[in-house]
């Protein structure tokens, strides 16, 4: 997702991402204090701080009314200015001027992942891949050496309201990879390994598993050329829904210089001997089991780990790269080549409010997840 769509008469540098700037250096470091569980506190507004591998992660959330029938909104109600601040209460439409979304844009050199947790995206790409999810499911995208891609967000309920609730994180990719073929692919909720974890007091928590082992529950396979797929680099994605005062241990990383990051975006927690109040992220030991205990009205968290690439990081709108150079590059074949052009006959393309769940791959192979028809 990008904050504007990018035309052949733009530059794509030039062109901010929604959580991404023009900078040489994105990612938050963490110094050597082991002897900590609390390594570090960050501060969350609508974009995140993230650690490396991470690059981005951007907590949607959009109180959409009723739909028309084009699927946008019907009444301008609880708009957002187009410059007001995307974390607080209403909606927005982005940089859709129809259907609330993000039309056709290009990105290089990362990964996007999509976790829906209320609402619906209409994915297109220039691979010719298409694709409509939702509650429970993630889209997986390697941009490798470049895609176009639109994410719209259809309001389909005409009565509404439309509630919108998304997490978009970008996982780099090291710069021997960058240049790998895209790939797109869907975790789709039925299969999505999920667990509740029980405290010796009963009390429960829900933990989604989108990459990398929690105890005993595997992920999904990642895609094949992620940092995700590399057992070493020890690539973790959980959500961690928790009743009042339950409890739950993160397990400890094989590796001491794994970064584990814990985001709690609802409701509050103790881990370490301190209390974090949602909206908060804390950078955590890794190499030692950590408990962490819900408060008095429990918590949601998502968790973000991984050990880092360790390589420059060269971000320009839409490429993540690790030269300035090679953004420059990216920007000059994206202009020459399109990525593979743009297979639709609109640049924010959605489905029909009557279509359920489904991923057609850029192979013409078809996913329905709710009739298992593969």
């Amino acid at each position: 997702m990008t904050t504007g769509t990018v035309d052949a008469g733009k530059s794509a540098e030039g062109s901010t991402g929604m959580e991404a700037v023009d900078t040489d250096t994105t990612e938050t470091t963490v110094g050597d204090r082991s002897d900590q569980v609390v390594l570090d506190t960050l501060s969350l507004g609508f974009a995140w701080p993230t650690v490396d591998p991470f690059i981005v992660a951007v907590h949607h959330v959009d109180h959409y009314p009723a739909g028309n029938l084009e699927l946008g909104p019907a009444s301008a109600e609880g708009r957002r200015a187009p410059d007001g601040d995307p974390s607080a209460p209403g909606w927005s439409m982005y940089h859709g001027s129809i259907v609330p979304g993000f039309p056709q844009h290009p990105h290089r050199g990362f990964e996007t992942v999509t976790f829906v947790r209320m609402g619906a995206v209409d994915h297109s790409d220039s691979l010719g891949a298409t694709a409509r999810y939702g509650v429970g499911d993630v889209q997986w995208l390697t941009a490798g050496s470049g895609i176009q891609h639109a994410e719209m967000f259809p309001l389909r309920d005409p009565d509404g309201p439309n509630p919108l609730d998304l997490f978009q994180i970008w996982l780099n990719l090291p710069g021997a990879d960058k240049m790998v073929e895209p790939y797109f692919t869907m975790l789709w909720r039925e299969e999505l390994p999920t667990t509740v974890v029980k405290d010796e007091a009963g009390h429960s928590t829900g933990v989604t598993v989108v990459a990398g082992a929690f105890e005993d529950i595997r992920p999904l396979p990642a895609p094949p050329d992620s940092w995700a797929s590399k057992d070493d680099a020890e690539v973790a994605i959980w959500q961690f829904l928790a009743e009042a005062s339950a409890q739950w241990i993160l397990p400890p990383t094989a590796q001491p210089g794994t970064v584990r990051t814990l985001y709690v975006f609802e409701g509050s927690v103790e881990v370490g001997g301190r209390t974090l109040e949602a909206p908060i992220g804390a950078v955590l030991r890794s190499d030692a089991p950590v408990v962490v205990s819900a408060g008095d009205v429990g918590a949601a968290a998502l968790v973000l780990q991984g050990r880092p690439i360790g390589e420059p990081v060269a971000m320009g709108g839409p490429f993540v790269m690790n030269t300035r150079a090679e953004v420059e590059q990216a920007n000059l074949d994206f202009h020459r080549t399109g990525f593979g052009g743009w297979p639709w006959a609109a640049p924010d393309p959605v489905h029909p409010t009557s279509t359920p769940r489904f991923a057609r791959h850029p192979a013409g192979r078809t996913e329905h997840p709710e009739s298992d028809e593969r």
